[in-house]
């Protein structure tokens, strides 16, 4: 019997329509999308990691003039994306996975990294690290202490894990992140735990 942590892309595959219709557009998250936003030049490279729909964050930022690459591991989503906004860069692919062979000046992950198990978790922080550039943004929601949590969509579960908070924290430290903010359920986010975090100068191994 497939678990809740694998069972997560599948569900999204099957119903992104619905998901894109339930997804909130009216950026509840902008004050912390401009806080991150503030962190990187203008006509940026985004990486937007488990980006959905593209809406609202994607497009909040290709309306600020920044460059995005979206990728999502359910295909139907990246279709939405792709149909909505051409001029953007969008692939299907697992994070767990990634290696597109470039750095880029923010990394985003919101409502997405929280899917995956603890252990996937761990292992995402040398991801970010090999898609950062010097001085690079990260940004990503978790939970707001150790565990995991089941939810429903669809009538299904719907699966998000979450590290404890001081490990975040030294997982940041050690991938060569800086954390300037972090908020546990911020009530003025929808209830949101956010980390941001910059790149402590020059990029490892960048090309």
């Amino acid at each position: 019997m497939t678990s809740p942590a694998d069972a997560v892309i599948d569900l999204y595959q099957r119903h992104a329509a619905t998901y894109d219709g339930l997804r909130g557009k009216t950026l509840f998250e902008r004050a912390w999308l401009d806080r991150f936003l503030a962190l990187v030049p203008e006509r940026a490279a985004i990486l937007d990691i488990g980006c959905g729909s593209g809406e609202p964050i994607a497009r909040h930022f290709l309306e600020k003039g920044h460059a995005v690459t979206g990728i999502d591991s359910a295909p139907s989503l990246i279709a939405l994306c792709q149909e909505r906004f051409p001029q953007a860069s969008w692939e299907v692919q697992d994070m767990r996975r990634l290696a597109l062979g470039r750095r880029f000046d923010g990394v985003i992950a919101w409502d997405s990294f929280f899917h995956l198990t603890a252990p996937d978790q761990r292992a995402m922080f040398q991801v970010f690290a090999a898609h950062a550039g010097a001085n690079a943004a990260l940004m990503f929601t978790s939970g707001p202490s150790d565990g995991e949590a089941i939810g429903s969509f669809e009538g299904e579960p719907l699966y998000h894990a979450s590290l404890a908070p001081e490990e975040y924290r030294s997982l940041l430290a050690e991938n060569g992140f800086a954390v300037l903010e972090h908020a546990a359920e911020d009530e003025s986010c929808g209830g949101h735990t956010i980390w941001l975090a910059q790149r402590e100068g020059a990029a490892q191994g960048a090309p």
